[in-house]
């Protein structure tokens, strides 16, 4: 397993490579002082943590990543891009950056590399939840915003698109996009603003995206968290759950639920916002993480 720098096609911001069975993971770290990961999940990228990551950088070492299957990394129809695979993944990753990080803000090394601070959306929270305790990825703190994590999880368009994604990926271009834009708008409880619609749904809209989006609905399982629910109970480290108050992707009981299967973890609703919690409340959003990460450091 290797990275490199390279051209990253529709992300530019990720500019490094990070090889993984065949697999091309566009990366990109920046900022300075404890390490901060972002996870994105599905149909997005990192482009909707970019901002944050941002705001962030001046305390923290920040690395923003996409998902095999997803925005510019690799598209192999050839590779699964499952939630166990993905959660693999990320264990494998934070092994691969640790060497890197330091605990100081000047970059001084002050005893062994730190533990990371982890923030994850949607799939991401799946990923993450594997990651820690079905592959040994340890986290300072976990933040989990409007996460898959509990059944059941799928919108009825998600299921339907599930059970016919051949026919479905055969669609023409046009007709695509055009469902993949109406079904985008639903994530979120404010219109969205027309080059944020754009962002998300650009990477999927070539050849190679469209078999993307609909192979990576394919591979939905719920399998996959039915197999980290039991264990949630076991998870040692500091537990935020964030959620949108008007998501109909992933209603808000299942915060309450989480946070009850989470020892010591605690819920904070944000009003006014939906799954895309990101763009519908970035303020608020960005205070509760500020105030979260401030704390856990």
């Amino acid at each position: 397993m290797t990275d490199s720098t390279g051209d990253t096609g529709t992300a530019p911001l990720l500019e490094r490579r990070f090889a993984w069975r065949g697999r091309d993971v566009a990366w990109t770290v920046f900022g300075s002082g404890p390490p901060l990961v972002f996870c994105h999940g599905t149909p997005w990228s990192s482009w909707l943590w970019e901002p944050y990551a941002r705001a962030l950088a001046a305390e923290f070492t920040v690395h923003l990543w996409d998902m095999p299957g997803y925005g510019a990394s690799s598209k192999d129809p050839a590779h699964d891009v499952d939630l166990g695979t993905q959660g693999e993944l990320f264990a494998d990753l934070l092994a691969h950056w640790r060497p890197t990080w330091t605990d100081g803000a000047d970059g001084a090394e002050t005893g062994s590399p730190p533990l990371p601070h982890v923030v994850a959306h949607d799939y991401g929270g799946a990923v993450s939840l594997r990651a820690a305790l079905l592959h040994g990825a340890r986290y300072a703190s976990l933040c989990l915003v409007d996460v898959v994590a509990l059944r059941p999880w799928g919108s009825p368009y998600f299921a339907l698109v599930r059970e016919h994604a051949d026919a479905f990926a055969a669609t023409p271009a046009a007709v695509h996009r055009g469902a993949l834009e109406a079904y985008v708008r639903t994530a979120a409880h404010r219109p969205l603003r027309e080059e944020h619609l754009a962002a998300l749904v650009e990477p999927w809209t070539d050849a190679a995206g469209q078999a993307a989006f609909y192979r990576q609905i394919a591979q939905a399982d719920e399998r996959f968290t039915a197999e980290l629910e039991p264990l949630l109970g076991t998870l040692d480290v500091p537990v935020r759950v964030l959620w949108g108050e008007e998501d109909t992707w992933i209603p808000p009981d299942r915060a309450r639920r989480l946070a009850d299967a989470v020892p010591g973890a605690d819920v904070r609703l944000l009003p006014g916002a939906g799954h895309l919690v990101q763009l519908d409340a970035p303020v608020a959003l960005g205070i509760e993480l500020q105030r979260w990460l401030s704390a856990a450091r």
